[in-house]
């Protein structure tokens, strides 16, 4: 879609994405002496944390809420992958936890949208795609976007 469209392809990745969502579970715990003053007293935790039964399903819904106000839409196909029109084109992002690869004319106005209030996500390994979800993006030499595992053949070849 990127090729077709004439769009830049461009991944990131949110930086301790659970934190930005909070827990619906009830988790109490009493702090102990590395809370220094608090210790002895009952804590209750408020975000979603790894490890967590439901925080997976907490980020996701924060995700769904922070691009759905950006004026994305999921995919029927695939809610996984967002659109939002752009006048004579569409702007996608797909989402895998919190591995982002977008897809637009305008990628840093995204970032941009993600990083500021209210969203204020940490972003980190941001820029055109070249290595996304265990695979290679690279051009071939006529020009072609492809996308393949070189790196991880490169490692099986050398062993």
């Amino acid at each position: 879609l990127s090729e077709l469209n004439e769009c830049e392809l461009w991944a990131t990745d949110v930086s301790c994405a659970y934190l930005e969502s909070y827990t619906t579970e009830k988790i109490v715990f009493t702090a102990g002496p590395e809370f220094g003053k608090l210790e002895g007293h009952t804590m209750l935790v408020v975000k979603a944390l790894y490890g967590l039964r439901k925080s997976g399903q907490c980020w996701h819904n924060r995700l769904f809420e922070v691009l759905e106000g950006m004026g994305f839409f999921p995919s029927k196909a695939e809610p996984d992958i967002w659109m939002r029109p752009k006048g004579d084109h569409y702007e996608y992002l797909a989402a895998y936890v919190d591995d982002l690869l977008m897809c637009s004319r305008d990628p840093k106005s995204v970032i941009k949208e993600l990083e500021a209030p209210p969203h204020n996500f940490k972003l980190k390994g941001t820029g055109p795609v070249a290595y996304h979800l265990g695979c290679d993006f690279f051009r071939d030499p006529d020009g072609v976007l492809c996308v393949g595992p070189r790196k991880d053949i490169d490692r099986m070849v050398d062993h």
